[in-house]
């Protein structure tokens, strides 16, 4: 019932990610995760986000990592902002999200990815990073570069980067109910709860 369209390389996408979870869990309903590149989706439909970095306003940014460590303490991670690389190519490691949900291993593999990059400052973009995340998760790490760079899962990112696209979506997380009732960013997770909510006591 819920679809998240998510890419490792956003702090507030770790919050949504970890936050979504047992709002599921409580309600009995499931998650479909989408990898993305918001790169892509930034180049496409919104390139402010690039001139804000560039331009921001000094106090709006010092409230921004103000509020970000607010919610990483109420989220329970631990969140560096910026970290050393910033921002980061995550492509491999959103590919490999995609090689590994039909072994039902994307939820522990993003996790690692999200705390490699945002807790221990790592940079995933670097094979040796997101190889010692295979081993750390028991996956072979043969295989998982192989499989990341089959045609197949490299057309299977785009294509979710321009369906969110299509479907109004303009960064990460970008969460759907029911297919067509849109919501962007953790904070807005108490009202796509209540939409669950709606549609599970609807006759």
């Amino acid at each position: 019932m819920i679809e998240c369209f998510f890419d490792c390389s956003s702090p507030w996408t770790w919050l949504a990610f970890r936050n979504l979870q047992p709002i599921a869990a409580e309600m009995g309903v499931s998650i479909a995760w989408r990898p993305v590149l918001v790169g892509g989706i930034f180049n496409a439909v919104n390139p402010s986000v690039y001139e804000s970095r560039e331009k921001g306003v000094p106090a709006k940014q010092a409230y921004l990592k103000k509020d970000l460590g607010d919610w990483a303490r109420r989220s329970g991670v631990r969140i560096l902002f910026p970290p050393s690389v910033f921002p980061v190519n995550s492509v491999k490691a959103m590919r490999g999200c995609l090689w590994l949900a039909p072994q039902g291993r994307l939820v522990p593999f993003a996790e690692a990815v999200f705390q490699a990059y945002w807790s221990n400052d790592q940079d995933i973009s670097q094979d040796a990073v997101l190889g010692a995340i295979c081993r750390s998760l028991g996956i072979d790490e043969a295989a998982f570069f192989e499989g990341i760079a089959r045609p197949e899962i490299k057309a299977q990112l785009k294509a979710n980067t321009d369906e969110v696209i299509a479907r109004g979506g303009f960064g990460s997380p970008t969460m759907f109910v029911g297919g067509d009732d849109m919501y962007f960013g953790n904070d807005r997770l108490p009202l796509l709860h209540e939409a669950v909510q709606q549609r599970i006591n609807a006759p």
